[in-house]
């Protein structure tokens, strides 16, 4: 052998080792890339399917490689694939190629997802072939949605922290002029009751009267209480009385044509204790919200149900109405968010608050068949512990 010879062969050597080097070099970066890398010739075949691929769709890289790539893809796309592919081989228009977009991809379990699609184009002595890079982008969506799920509890804590400040600030104006108020009709009390021909009616009336004004003042004494995030003052209650005094309270403040009020209370409840001032408050919001939306019924009924269930009792409301819209059922119990012309919409937000705050909560019942609306009043049964 002459030195070029030598020379020939050391070269050829030098050549052989190079490429080995890169393709060693391609199959490291093709095995440890985060994304996907998917490669398929102009027949839609699988020719490489890298680790990641195989993490993103859940197949083996054997169960693909020389089928149709279809196997990845939602049923719509995988029928017009194929056909794509042909379009272009024929005409050259490119609608994928060299233009990253958001398509959807078909796990081994049939589960779809989002994915990040970049399509590219090689040519090779055995043809044109199509290199994909997919991103999965379910972690993304998660991030935003847990940022979106961050922002939205962020804005309704903020509300919150406004009906707080609002919420004192009222009580605090309130008691003032309701102090008076519930002097001047003592006062007035005392009054027609020293005269000698007072009227009997008249006397009944006002004494009526000064025993709600003394029930709003309780009433917002507990509600500042409540504001300021302190302990419910418990008492046992009489169920059955309390129930009847509740739907007596609406009865009487009742404007159009008064429902059929219906109570059932279950014998041998366990006992109750609770903020009676506060609870009565939960249930008369729920009577009147059900009495409104009889009121322009055929059949006006608002029953209220006591039972005891898996160690609570439960103060069921169910109404004739035409019930809670799907729309509202979201926002049914966020503050501002009614679709009353009056009011707030603070109801049923501070129903449900004072309902967690004694360990409960109140919820609308979606599981029901009847017609109207169902709303529950859970508290937790036997005697609280200080």
């Amino acid at each position: 052998m002459d030195h070029g010879d030598a020379s020939i062969n050391e070269m050829n050597a030098s050549g052989s080792l190079s490429s080995t080097v890169s393709e060693a070099r391609l199959a490291s970066v093709f095995d440890t890339a985060a994304d996907g890398i998917i490669v398929m010739n102009d027949r839609c075949q699988v020719l490489a399917f890298n680790k990641a691929s195989e993490r993103i769709f859940g197949y083996d890289a054997a169960d693909l490689l020389g089928g149709n790539i279809d196997k990845i893809m939602p049923a719509d796309y995988a029928a017009a694939h194929d056909g794509y592919v042909r379009h272009y081989l024929d005409t050259g228009e490119k609608k994928i190629i060299g233009i990253g977009r958001e398509v959807r991809g078909r796990h081994k379990d049939g589960t779809e997802f989002p994915v990040e699609l970049s399509v590219g184009e090689a040519s090779t002595p055995e043809g044109r072939q199509f290199i994909g890079i997919l991103r999965d982008l379910r972690p993304r969506r998660n991030v935003e949605e847990r940022l979106a799920q961050a922002q939205a509890q962020l804005v309704h804590m903020t509300r919150i922290s406004a009906l707080d400040e609002m919420g004192a600030a009222i009580a605090h104006e309130l008691n003032q002029p309701l102090t008076a108020l519930i002097l001047y009709m003592q006062a007035l009390s005392r009054k027609a009751s020293a005269l000698e021909e007072a009227n009997p009616q008249f006397l009944d009336i006002l004494a009526k009267a000064l025993g709600e004004a003394e029930r709003a003042s309780d009433i917002i004494q507990r509600m500042r209480q409540f504001v300021e995030r302190k302990e419910p003052e418990r008492e046992l209650i009489d169920i059955p009385a309390f129930a009847t005094e509740c739907i007596g309270l609406v009865n009487m403040a009742d404007a159009g044509d008064r429902p059929d009020y219906q109570l059932t209370v279950s014998d041998n409840l366990p006992p109750l204790e609770a903020d009676a001032v506060q609870i009565r408050q939960v249930l008369v919001n729920l009577l009147r919200n059900a009495s409104d939306a009889v009121q322009k019924q055929p059949t006006k009924i608002v029953s209220l149900k006591v039972q005891a269930d898996k160690g609570s009792i439960e103060f069921i409301v169910q109404d004739s109405g035409p019930g809670v819209p799907d729309s509202s059922i979201p926002e049914l119990f966020k503050a501002f968010s009614g679709r009353k012309k009056k009011g707030l919409g603070l109801g049923l937000a501070i129903s449900r608050s004072i309902a967690q705050n004694h360990g409960g909560d109140l919820v609308l019942d979606t599981n029901r068949t009847e017609s109207g609306a169902t709303f529950i009043l859970r508290l937790p049964a036997g005697v609280h512990q200080n």
